[in-house]
């Protein structure tokens, strides 16, 4: 059986769905919010932490979508 995650790891999880989507163009807005929504009650987060965990780790959550230095949308 798999260790369970620390809420750290589903936060950078969470972060990386967002900010894969946020990347994306627009027209794919309603597709990210349903899997958005799912991934956040799956991982049981709220959005407002998936902010906060965004404003101190978005380098290390870029580097792992492979978009350092990306511009914030």
């Amino acid at each position: 059986m798999a260790r369970p995650r620390t809420k750290a790891e589903r936060l950078f999880s969470a972060a990386v769905v967002r900010r894969s989507f946020e990347l994306q163009d627009r027209e794919y807005a309603a597709g990210f919010r349903f899997v958005y929504e799912g991934v956040l009650r799956d991982l049981e987060l709220q959005d407002a932490e998936v902010d906060a965990y965004l404003a101190e780790h978005r380098s290390e959550v870029e580097a792992a979508i492979g978009r350092r230095g990306a511009k914030k949308r």
